[in-house]
């Protein structure tokens, strides 16, 4: 491409106030942000497998209070869906996530049932699809777009 056909694509995604303009001034940065959405979503990946070795281990963590594990049910389903949402801020893709996490809580329960050494609770599934609409509750835009964040601060 000619420098200034070049030149000219900048200035108009300049004048339209696009990202692009940044990233075609500074292409390292866009492999930056699209590393870091890969690395966010890999993290992401990384809890939900925690979420269920922690609801099929013999040995799951103990909360020391009354209902311990209704409370660990709803911070790791919030934690989950806020995470993703982070990466997608389109309706039926939040959707989407929601369906697929509360679908993987109740999905666990049953799996507990099955191995004999875990409860079976569906006052679990509940806390987990509350873990869910909280998480989205307090997903950007309302809560803090830390990936956002992120981006702009790299």
């Amino acid at each position: 491409m000619p420098r200034d056909v070049g030149a000219r694509r900048y200035r108009r995604c300049k004048a339209a106030g696009s990202v692009l303009a940044d990233d075609a001034a500074a292409p390292s940065r866009r492999f930056s942000l699209v590393s870091l959405r890969g690395v966010w979503r890999v993290i992401g990946i990384g809890l939900v497998l925690s979420v269920i070795w922690l609801s099929l281990t013999p040995r799951p963590l103990e909360v020391p209070i009354a209902q311990g594990d209704k409370l660990g049910h709803v911070a790791a389903y919030a934690t989950l869906m806020c995470w993703f949402a982070q990466l997608d801020s389109r309706y039926r893709v939040r959707v989407a996530y929601a369906i697929a996490f509360v679908t993987l809580g109740v999905a666990l329960e049953f799996v507990q049932r099955l191995l004999g050494y875990r409860a079976f609770e569906v006052n679990d599934m509940l806390a987990s699809a509350l873990g869910v609409l909280a998480g989205w509750a307090v997903a950007p835009p309302r809560g803090p777009d830390v990936l956002g964040f992120l981006e702009r601060a790299l």
